[in-house]
């Protein structure tokens, strides 16, 4: 598997490549959570929680000037596929359900809450054990919406969750997973957009007791895709994993902003997110907020991130953070590493017979490797690593 070269805090590499990494914890800087819009400023683009996001490009959602090209849920199209046992209801805003994974941390996602009309809910119960995933498709129609999804699973359920994102949108959406006492969810989240797409989003799961969540967010297409994945815990004995693969392309931004609140006694987390850039002005952000709570004895934690640098023009900001209030815990770390190709591996690729362009592919390949093999549905896994063969032909061609 290849590994990224360490390249020191700040620097920047010839050819192009903007490297940056901090230690900065930000998981109080933040305005409180609050489902009302009025409770967060206007960001400017100098706030902590903004200040890599390009905000011209948001199309308005962060200002409130989306909602005069109308919105609700009217530029998506939604199509739920779930095995024999799952029901599927729509709801209002003051159904209990609907906001009881988390509060939106910031003004789009407070704005897609008070925007969208009606939430879908998705729930399993109690000691089903599907053995088919549910299939959530989500296709832009070119205009905006605003939309919250809620997936419940009752105590001792398992269920298997891919949510598909296609098409041209502006998409503000509020995604809460609620994982019920002993029950195990995986979820697995594409964004395939198109290139004019922008979509952002909050992940809110609240992990039961001995429950297991684990995420896997895979982002290729989109002009700007900013996702917020967040986990806390209603139960001693939650475990989270959260899984991220992005290749980012020529102008694209894409941002991942993860925080695992640890809450609770006795839970542990373990993050990897991986990325490739290609093309001028390719830019990812990575960044990966834990927070050990006083309360939170026994807690066991690990976060990761790597990036692969495949030309110039191209800039990774990778931000690991981790706030620790209690000195009795299991463990806790983090790293971040951004770097190119590693040429020995390439020459012993090429050493043994294997063209350049074939070495380099399967360098990549295998960097993503462990974080495909985490869907476990191989229909979807076929279709990422086709994908991922699709987007690099253009560059190691």
């Amino acid at each position: 598997m290849a590994e990224a070269q360490n390249i020191p805090v700040g620097s920047t590499t010839a050819g192009s490549i903007a490297v940056a990494a901090e230690s900065t914890v930000a998981t109080r800087m933040s305005a409180p959570p609050s489902f009302d819009v009025a409770d967060f400023p206007v960001p400017h683009g100098r706030e902590e929680e903004w200040r890599f996001t390009p905000l011209e490009r948001l199309r308005g959602l962060h200002d409130g000037t989306a909602l005069s090209r109308g919105g609700a849920d009217g530029g998506i199209r939604v199509e739920v596929s779930a095995p024999e046992g799952v029901t599927q209801e729509t709801v209002g805003r003051d159904d209990a359900r609907v906001g009881k994974a988390g509060k939106p941390v910031d003004r789009v996602a407070a704005q897609a809450f008070s925007s969208f009309e009606k939430a879908s809910v998705v729930s399993v119960p109690k000691e089903t054990v599907l053995t088919e995933p549910i299939r959530i498709a989500v296709h832009g129609e070119g205009g905006t919406a605003f939309a919250h999804q809620v997936i419940e699973l009752g105590a001792f359920a398992e269920a298997l969750l891919v949510i598909d994102h296609t098409g041209d949108a502006v998409l503000a959406a509020n995604v809460d997973f609620i994982v019920g006492d002993g029950a195990k969810l995986t979820v697995v989240s594409v964004q395939d957009w198109d290139d004019k797409a922008v979509h952002v989003a909050q992940h809110n799961a609240l992990v039961g007791r001995d429950a297991s969540f684990k995420s896997v967010v895979v982002t290729f297409g989109g002009d700007l895709v900013r996702l917020h994945p967040r986990v806390n815990y209603a139960g001693t004995g939650g475990e989270a994993e959260l899984f991220g693969l992005y290749v980012t392309d020529a102008g694209q931004h894409q941002e991942h902003r993860l925080l695992v609140d640890h809450n609770t006694p006795h839970c542990t987390s373990n993050v990897v997110y991986k990325g490739a850039l290609q093309g001028d002005d390719a830019h990812a952000v990575w960044i990966g907020d834990v927070l050990i709570e006083a309360a939170a004895e026994g807690t066991d934690t690990y976060e990761m991130n790597r990036n692969l640098v495949l030309t110039d023009g191209a800039r990774v900001d990778s931000v690991p953070n981790l706030e620790i209030e209690t000195g009795e815990i299991v463990g806790a770390g983090h790293a971040s590493a951004t770097g190119r190709f590693d040429d020995e591996q390439l020459f012993y690729l090429q050493s043994r017979g294997i063209p350049e362009d074939e070495a380099r592919r399967l360098v990549v390949r295998g960097f993503f490797a462990e974080l495909v093999q985490q869907i476990g549905l191989p229909d979807v896994e076929e279709r990422l690593i086709a994908k991922i063969e699709e987007e690099l032909e253009a560059t190691v061609a």
